[in-house]
């Protein structure tokens, strides 16, 4: 298991999971429109803040997720996915493992942060069992479907680190 940089030859990939318009706003938020694009891939991944990495299990990859610089010492964890052939056997809690590892050590992180919709149980009992505690919860803030979704704020504090 490791996590490699994304680059441009795998843009296609990461089009092909993202598959749906509910799907799109689940992982990308309001920053990217369905179908999600090459172009708008580039422009995203641009940004100075911007760390996208590929989560690889046995040289095939499986999954996507982003580091946000927010400042020298504080970084959110963004556009988290495991391709659905994948979904159901922890990998997401490894890669997310990986990640803060790589955040604390390569990236000098000592607070990550996140974004979760309310009603992504999955995803908050995941963040919660790696010990991300919540810090606020955006009642209504995001609406898709014509339904409002609230966006629950997590953060940990980067004191220890993990091994794989």
């Amino acid at each position: 298991m490791e996590l490699t940089t994304f680059t441009e030859k795998d843009f296609d990939q990461l089009i092909g999971w993202i598959n749906s318009p509910e799907l799109n706003y689940l992982w990308g938020g309001p920053s990217y429109k369905f179908p999600l694009t090459r172009r708008q891939i580039t422009r995203h991944c641009r940004q100075r803040e911007v760390s996208p990495f590929l989560f690889q299990v046995n040289g095939e990859n499986i999954g996507f997720v982003e580091l946000y610089r927010i400042s020298p010492q504080h970084y959110r964890i963004c556009r988290v996915f495991i391709s659905d052939d994948y979904r159901g056997q922890g990998l997401s809690k490894q890669m997310l493992m990986l990640l803060s590892d790589k955040a604390r050590t390569e990236f000098g992180c000592l607070l990550l942060s996140l974004a979760v919709f309310g009603h992504n149980q999955i995803a908050r009992r995941s963040y919660e069992s790696l010990g991300f505690k919540v810090t606020a919860i955006e009642k209504g803030t995001r609406s898709y479907g014509g339904e409002m979704w609230d966006l629950v704020r997590m953060e940990k504090w980067l004191t220890e680190s993990y091994s794989v």
